[in-house]
């Protein structure tokens, strides 16, 4: 929980930094776009951080930016608060892709106290925007009196159902005097009245429910939406100033209206409740304050977010950890698999070159086969029977299955005298080839006791 709070601070100041926000809806102490409220009961938040923007123009784009941090001390019912702040460009319209303007960087601090609560309603005194800003003509931080507010806020907290309502209304000086355009009017009001309320819904209420936002800030109708994302995170949206919004395309100005977004975090407190037991020492049995025995409902609430926070953040790491599982073992698979066509293909490759191989012995053979069989055809002819037989011999050892070649060795064997011989390669080469017709007839001569020497096989 410390690494959290602390990496989203850290990355909070670095965007104040970078893009900094006057009055930026969603920047100021509460849960109101830009007025003060009041509640009844301490904040059920150690503390609460965000930041937010007003979108006055698309094209070209011009933004007021901001960020804030707010937390409450104790039971006392001191609310303090720090923003930084940048407005929007207050060019021309038509130059605001070549300005040069750099707008003045805020640093503002509030506080306010609640004064007084009776049932529903709590009353609560302030001085908010106390700025300081890093203008251009100076090198150091300067305060803003004409920004300073000191204001008197009464709240209203009722329940109609599964929704609440909270009713704000309440008067200040300097920043909620009406301001309607960019120059100043020395004989302007300095003081102005402001209004609002929150509605509360019951969707997402695990998370708190989505809140709508109304209020009159003294200068314009603020309307928006708080939509929780967990029970620590809200998405705030809104229109600043919808009653301006005929203006939209007209160059900023001080009351401009706006598209408002934001992001913030609340960090519940953590209550540690003791029992009876660990709470009597003395003789008596009897706890003078029971709301020390037994916790109050809003401490009942933060400790089911917390815990229902604590559930989804286990959920999502056991999720996580399950995917990261299934992942590394889809990538022991993978890799096996890869492995397995790896050696399919290393053996193809092997089989590949064997066949070849094969082929080229096979090929080999079978010339220097066909070179022996006519060097023992030309003996033949000569009469050399026994230089033709070893001719015909070395063929069948380089082609065990040449039909021709068992023929022509049956003819040297009869020219030899050796009969028995001869009939035995002759069938050998009808059986390695059926429709070898003049073997055949040759048998059949031999045996009719017609067979003459001149029809033996030579070719």
């Amino acid at each position: 929980m410390r690494n959290k709070v602390f990496m989203f601070i850290v990355l909070l100041v670095v965007a104040g930094v970078l893009f900094a926000s006057g009055r930026i809806a969603y920047t100021r102490p509460g849960f109101m776009m830009k007025i003060p409220s009041s509640s009844i009961s301490r904040s059920p938040y150690l503390f609460q951080t965000g930041f937010g923007s007003e979108i006055h123009n698309f094209s070209p784009l011009n933004t007021a930016k901001g960020g804030y941090f707010n937390m409450e001390t104790g039971k006392s019912g001191f609310l303090f608060g720090f923003s930084f702040t940048m407005a929007a460009d207050t060019s021309a319209l038509n130059s605001l892709n070549t300005s040069t303007y750099a707008a003045p960087v805020e640093f503002g601090f509030h506080i306010q106290k609640r004064v007084y609560s009776y049932q529903n309603v709590s009353v609560s005194i302030g001085l908010q925007d106390i700025v300081f800003q890093d203008t251009e003509e100076s090198s150091q931080l300067s305060l803003n009196s004409d920004e300073l507010s000191l204001f008197a806020v009464v709240g209203s907290e009722k329940g109609v159902g599964s929704y609440k309502m909270k009713t704000y209304m309440g008067f200040g000086t300097g920043s909620f005097a009406p301001a309607d355009t960019i120059s100043s009017d020395s004989s302007r009001t300095k003081a102005g009245v402001f209004v609002g309320f929150i509605l509360n819904t019951p969707y997402l209420i695990d998370w708190g429910g989505i809140d709508i936002v109304g209020e009159f800030d003294g200068t314009g109708v603020n309307v928006g939406l708080r939509i929780p994302l967990t029970s620590d995170y809200r998405l705030n949206l809104g229109f600043t100033h919808i009653d301006k919004l005929p203006n939209f395309s007209d160059s900023y100005w001080t009351g401009h209206p706006g598209l408002t977004l934001g992001l913030d975090m609340a960090v519940p407190r953590i209550t540690t409740v003791k029992t009876a037991r660990d709470l009597y020492s003395g003789p008596s049995p009897f706890v003078e304050d029971p709301s020390i025995l037994y916790p109050s409902e809003g401490e009942t609430t933060i400790a089911a977010q917390i815990d229902s926070t604590l559930r989804t953040a286990d959920f999502a790491v056991h999720s996580l950890r399950d995917s990261m599982s299934l992942m590394n073992n889809e990538m022991r698979n993978l890799i096996t698999q890869l492995s397995s066509m790896e050696q399919q293909a290393m053996f193809l490759e092997d089989s590949l070159k064997s066949m070849k191989l094969d082929r080229n012995i096979k090929d080999k053979n079978e010339n220097d086969a066909l070179r022996h069989l006519s060097r023992s055809l030309r003996y033949f002819y000569t009469g050399d029977y026994r230089g033709a037989l070893q001719e015909v011999e070395a063929t069948l050892d380089l082609n065990p299955n040449l039909a021709l070649a068992y023929a022509r060795r049956g003819s040297i064997y009869y020219k030899l005298g050796d009969i028995q011989r001869a009939t035995i390669d002759w069938n050998l080469a009808l059986r390695l080839d059926a429709e070898y017709d003049d073997v055949r007839n040759i048998l059949k001569a031999l045996h009719e006791n017609r067979l003459k020497s001149t029809s033996l096989i030579k070719e």
